[in-house]
């Protein structure tokens, strides 16, 4: 499936990180788009030249009418920590779209997943998971790609470890940042997503996309310190601080809202490691960024933003932190 002028796509998400990155990319390959959005005041003040559309995957009236018309989906939606209940209402939201992708013959489903844990994981993590499984469940040809930490501007993941190297020159080190995971740059996961929505595929099914490096938590703050031109953090281990307590700290140093913070680290009990990177092979895309690539490319992006104020900014300024 080739993106034609005339072929449409559903693009829900549209307003958060992977979906803002993606949208130009789309629009390269000849894509016509309609952004689904549950605010279409707000999305039309800060982007008015796309197609927006009002409406919920949650609600079936809604979707139906977003989805009438569109030869694919790219599904990039997600709630995590919102609600106390937000597992089965993913599923649920999942189950709705997938049957409205259907009615209104869709070739092609895409989701962005997140990678397996090797234990029991986080709600969120299993939630993600859950979501991908219902949709390939449905008649709708289905791709799911399962990311670890994607970095780039914009990613509340990446967020979190860039507060933390530009803030604490020192820092305890919990069993968590032991775990090791594949970071994957954002620029690379555009580039899944338009490959998948072209792939020939039998049958519904799902794939890993893993960085080019396995990095432990410890190495991916040390070598962020590094692309900033910081001194590694210090770290003593600390080993009684648990993901729930640690989360504490995380909340505290970093912008990210508490339920994410949280819920990211938890997520980072276990290593998050692909089965394989044969994807990658598949689509003809070996050749990754490095994280240190992605960083940089990430701090580039940010440089324009305004500055961190209050006391956390006035430690980044005495550490010689740019505005990145």
């Amino acid at each position: 499936m080739v993106g034609q002028p005339d072929r449409l796509l559903l693009l829900t998400g549209a307003t958060g990180f992977v979906g803002g990155a993606v949208r130009s990319a789309l629009a390269r390959q000849g894509w016509s788009m309609r952004c689904l959005t549950r605010d279409v005041a707000r999305a039309q003040q800060r982007e008015p030249a796309l197609d927006w559309v009002q409406g919920d995957v949650a609600d079936p009236d809604s979707c139906a009418r977003a989805i009438d018309g569109c030869q694919a989906a790219l599904y990039l939606v997600h709630g995590i920590g919102v609600g106390g209940d937000y597992h089965r209402t993913e599923v649920v939201a999942a189950t709705t779209f997938a049957k409205a992708a259907a009615a209104a013959g869709v070739e092609r489903i895409v989701y962005l997943g997140g990678v397996a844990p090797i234990g029991t994981g986080s709600e969120h993590l299993r939630s993600r998971l859950d979501v991908g499984e219902t949709l390939r469940a449905g008649s709708v040809s289905t791709i799911e790609l399962r990311a670890s930490m994607i970095v780039g501007h914009g990613s509340l993941s990446w967020l979190i470890v860039r507060d933390l190297a530009a803030r604490l020159p020192f820092m305890v080190l919990p069993r968590w940042l032991k775990s090791c995971t594949q970071p994957v740059a954002i620029d690379d996961v555009v580039v899944a997503l338009l490959r998948a929505l072209e792939l020939p595929l039998g049958e519904s099914t799902w794939f890993d996309i893993p960085g080019p490096a396995t990095l432990s938590g410890k190495e991916i703050l040390e070598e962020t310190a590094r692309v900033m031109g910081l001194r590694h953090p210090r770290m003593v281990a600390v080993p009684f601080l648990s993901p729930r307590l640690s989360s504490l700290w995380v909340r505290f140093v970093t912008r990210a809202d508490w339920s994410v913070a949280r819920e990211v680290v938890i997520g980072l009990t276990d290593d998050l490691l692909a089965r394989d990177d044969h994807f990658w092979a598949l689509i003809r895309h070996p050749h990754r960024l490095s994280f240190a690539e992605a960083a940089s490319r990430a701090l580039d992006a940010a440089r324009y933003d305004r500055r961190p104020g209050g006391t956390w900014g006035a430690i980044e300024r005495a550490r010689g932190v740019s505005n990145t």
